[in-house]
């Protein structure tokens, strides 16, 4: 999929032409969308997965403007989206009776919030589970563009599983850069914001796919994966992302085994990408 030719930025563009370019791209009817999957996935069809990317564009454009705020280019982050959108399309399967745009958005999503997490110099607080949890959520989960009061910290506290002081922190740090994520209506481009696509109230297809995902992970794929790693990597794996409450930190784990925590990063990074192949083995 890596060969299609698709719309990029370049040293004479411009972003807005770049956008310009991606909405021109007309959209599939469901009946031409499960055509092109069906071939993609039976013939390797890449002129398909061509077009399927191509007509999804506009949405990787829409949902990387939710992530302005965080000081990157808006150009890189749509640029990581469209990595997403790729790989989503190379993973869709047309007979599970959910559209290609419900289906990406997971995938859009998740590479955008990989480039954020590795680019933003901020996101160094947020060593836990919980705590980027916290960091993609705060905004969405005010109430209003003002500074929160105790007891709105208090809350989204307990419900994230942090301590109200790193809410206090976060809030601080990300500065009250709130951002809409609805159409604002005075825009012609905000009609194909995320929420345009969807097609009824039920659970949206992206949540659904990561509640399968980790119920999937915390089987006995796990299980397999856990048993294959030497046991100082096991124990860093497992304080660090399958304790519930307390995360242990790097710096913990470093005192614990006497090393440096960048080593104990090292570690962590090697043993997730060894568990990663077995499971999706």
């Amino acid at each position: 999929m890596n060969t299609m030719s698709l719309p990029v930025f370049s040293a004479t563009g411009s972003l807005e032409t770049y956008i310009q370019a991606v909405n021109r791209f007309p959209l599939l009817t469901q009946e031409q969308e499960t055509e092109y999957a069906r071939r993609l996935r039976d013939t390797g069809d890449l002129e398909a997965a061509r077009n399927l990317v191509l007509s999804h564009l506009r949405l990787v454009v829409s949902i990387a403007r939710n992530y302005v705020g965080y000081g990157l280019p808006q150009a890189d982050l749509i640029q990581e989206g469209n990595i997403g959108l790729m790989k989503a399309v190379k993973r869709f399967d047309p007979e599970r009776g959910v559209r290609l745009v419900s289906f990406a958005m997971h995938w859009i999503r998740a590479e955008i919030h990989e480039f954020v997490l590795r680019n933003w110099r901020l996101v160094k607080i947020a060593t836990t589970k919980a705590q980027r949890k916290l960091f993609f959520n705060l905004r969405s989960m005010k109430q209003d563009l003002g500074t929160l009061d105790s007891a709105e910290v208090k809350k989204i506290a307990r419900e994230l599983g942090v301590k109200p002081a790193e809410v206090v922190e976060m809030e601080t740090r990300l500065g009250g850069q709130d951002l809409a994520l609805e159409p604002t209506g005075d825009d012609e481009r905000e009609q194909f914001a995320p929420i345009a696509y969807l097609a009824s109230d039920d659970a949206a297809p992206d949540v659904v796919l990561e509640t399968e995902q980790t119920a999937r992970l915390r089987g006995e794929g796990l299980e397999k994966a856990l048993a294959s790693l030497d046991p100082r990597s096991r124990r860093i794996i497992e304080a660090r992302w399958l304790t519930e409450n307390a995360v242990v930190t790097l710096h913990d784990l470093a005192t614990e085994f006497g090393v440096s925590a960048e080593r104990i990063r090292q570690i962590e990074n090697k043993a997730l990408d060894k568990m990663k192949t077995l499971i999706t083995a």
